[in-house]
């Protein structure tokens, strides 16, 4: 076993690998750009060193200055994580020349299967089943679109080399493919340096299905069963699980045996995760094989009682595999989802900025915690925004989701957005859990949330003012009483806040958990109203009710219904200005860079025509013309980076 290994990686990816590291005694070298100085695996680390600025193209894509941190450091091995050069033969292949073992597979390998469309044709001579497409090195714009009409519609234009959902994109018909094929080929470039594409007919409501194989120097391959990763978003994938409840024993040994064939096909060693993607009937077909260690990687190791960055160390270190095929067992389910600071209401935007607020649930035997920043961290632009991934595992599927529902609950995130309620969300869509789900609900019903949800600061008010009453020196005196007290009967006090971006007023009659509460000239009278650890207990006109709430900041969140919501206390009869109109302008979403402008000064724009290509946090970004008009000023250009609501363009509309 190695003695102190180099994690050429950030965030969750180097925390994780650090875990491996301490449970086994070897010692870690972490390192960091300008932009990870604070970061929570720098202060993890046994060692870090600096390795340049905060673009990855300046640091983590640097293999001179990671080799250089790994002789300084006197690092044994070098571990590439997932992302950045975990796929790059040249790394290693750079590793092994510096006299360095690389913890993955052969450079050999890698090369074999860097491009998807090379690993496509190198299966079909293996018999591994893939998609009909193409996969030639001639990228001629015009040759491609032929190609696109000889497969037909719908297609997918996919990225030769790298992974991660990046350079994909869906054509529904041939109008859309000169666009997507120029946005696939930059995004492509911008991720992984080369802009080659591939196109493979699109397998209408597919099952992305993948298995994870392992092999050693010995000849020995096996396969650690499946992860099912259906539930994705723009390619990117959301909830992953295993075992796969579309699968039977018949499929599954299929699959098992397709994936150890495909890892043979170039003598694999080292982790690798083979993808199928599954057709309605069951067909599968072969995808690509990631030559790394998978960001779902936890899901297989919760159901197997695996370590698998432990089994990477020990076949790189020259050990054979741990287990036979035979000795694998999977038990139970398990679910892994990722927690990312990103807007879902303003479509999965990325998010940046300082997370003030970090509450996750505690880890135990069915919860896992795969965690990469801490309260006060930094979101960066530069990098992808997971703040955590949620494994849980358990006898079967229900009872995962029970567990993950409870999880989720406990998560607490400010100072950035987070898609935690989107999670929630998610793991009760019926797609999920085959059941029906009344996402109606809240706005049928709109008044049994607002209502009893103002009686929440209401009590909490009067529970502070309690508090600091016996301290004074009449404590017993009506003025000490948050009530708006008049004589012969309380006042009436007035709760407002905002929920999903509307303004609410309740008005508040009563005392001690007695009121009259009225909302949209409809009056509720609540009884018995407490509010005590975390729950608001009441009794209305038809029956008692137990409410889960927390406050959050400023805010209140309350579980109804199975849903997370959120209410932000506003002062009673503050005044709010106006916001600026912008209806002439373009300003930037968030931070970001320019990658494509697509309009000059004194252009004519038409409505939804694109104006420029954003590039953020590993995403591209289209931003159109909200209306027609002539571009009258530019405040920016192809390759600049842009602060968050900087003006982009300013148009004159045509009608004015």
């Amino acid at each position: 076993m190695f003695n102190k290994i180099l994690i050429a990686n950030r965030g969750e990816i180097a925390v994780r690998v650090m875990r491996s590291c301490r449970r086994l005694g070897v010692a870690t070298v972490a390192v960091y750009s300008e932009a990870d100085a604070d970061a929570l695996f720098v202060r993890m680390a046994d060692q870090a060193l600096p390795i340049g600025g905060p673009a990855p193209a300046d640091s983590y894509l640097r293999i001179d200055a990671l080799l250089a941190a790994a002789r300084q450091s006197g690092a044994e091995a070098i571990h590439p994580g997932y992302g950045f050069l975990s796929e790059s033969a040249e790394f290693a292949s750079a590793v092994e020349t510096a006299g360095l073992v690389f913890i993955g597979p052969r450079a050999e390998s890698m090369r074999q299967l860097g491009s998807k469309a090379g690993a496509k044709e190198l299966m079909q001579r293996h018999g591994v089943p893939v998609v009909p497409g193409y996969t030639g090195a001639d990228q001629d714009a015009a040759l491609l679109a032929r190609e696109a009409e000889r497969i037909g519609y719908p297609l997918m234009i996919k990225a030769a080399h790298g992974g991660g959902g990046k350079g994909m994109r869906v054509v529904q018909q041939a109008a859309q493919f000169a666009e997507a094929l120029a946005s696939c080929q930059r995004e492509a470039n911008n991720a992984f340096g080369r802009d080659r594409v591939l196109l493979e007919r699109y397998v209408e409501r597919p099952r992305h299905i993948e298995v994870q194989i392992f092999g050693d120097r010995f000849g020995q391959l096996i396969h650690l069963n499946e992860r099912e990763c259906s539930a994705q978003r723009r390619y990117q994938k959301v909830l992953e699980e295993s075992p796969s409840l579309f699968l039977d024993a018949t499929r599954r040994a299929a699959m098992g045996a397709a994936a150890v064939a495909a890892g043979q096909a170039v003598g694999y060693q080292n982790a690798g995760t083979v993808e199928f993607i599954v057709a309605a009937d069951g067909d599968f077909y072969f995808m690509e094989i990631n030559t790394r260690l998978q960001v779902e990687h936890p899901v297989t190791e919760m159901v197997t009682g695996l370590d698998l960055v432990e089994w990477q160390l020990r076949v790189a270190a020259g050990e054979a595999l741990p287990l036979r095929q035979e000795q694998i067992v999977s038990t139970g389910h398990a679910i892994e989802l990722r927690l990312y600071a990103e807007d879902p209401e303003q479509g999965f935007l990325p998010g940046s900025g300082r997370i003030e607020t970090l509450r996750l649930p505690p880890e135990s035997s069915s919860l896992r915690i795969d965690a990469g920043v801490s309260a006060g961290d930094t979101v960066s632009i530069f990098y992808d925004p997971m703040i955590a991934k949620l494994i849980v595992h358990a006898a079967d599927r229900p009872a995962a989701l029970a567990v993950l529902r409870a999880a989720l609950a406990e998560i607490d995130v400010l100072g950035v957005k987070s898609n935690v309620r989107f999670l929630e969300q998610l793991v009760r869509h019926p797609a999920v859990v085959e059941a029906r789900i009344d996402t109606g609900f809240l706005d049928r019903h709109l008044d049994q949330v607002i209502v009893p949800a103002a009686a929440i600061p209401v009590l909490d008010e009067e529970a502070r003012a309690q508090t600091l009453s016996q301290s004074s020196v009449e404590p017993d005196s009506p003025w000490a009483r948050p009530d708006a007290w008049r004589i012969g009967h309380a006042g009436k006090r007035l709760v407002c806040f905002e929920f999903d971006g509307e303004h609410h007023e309740v008005s508040a009659h009563g005392y001690g958990g007695r009121y009259q509460l009225r909302w949209n000239g409809q009056q509720t009278l609540i009884a018995a109203a407490r509010l005590h650890q975390g729950w608001l207990s009441y009794r209305d006109q038809q029956a008692a009710h137990r409410v889960r709430c927390r406050r959050l900041g400023a805010d209140w969140l309350l579980f109804w219904n199975d849903q997370r919501l959120r209410l932000h206390a506003i002062v009673p009869f503050a005044v709010v200005a106006d916001a600026v109109s912008h209806s002439d302008r373009l300003l930037a979403p968030m931070p970001g860079r320019i990658v494509a402008l697509h309009v000059a000064l004194g252009d004519v724009v038409t409505v939804d025509q694109e104006l420029l290509v954003m590039e953020a946090m590993k995403m591209e970004i289209t931003l159109r013309a909200p209306v027609a008009g002539s571009i009258a000023e530019l405040g920016c250009e192809t390759g600049a980076f842009v602060a968050a609501d900087q003006l982009l363009l300013r148009w004159e509309a045509a009608d004015a």
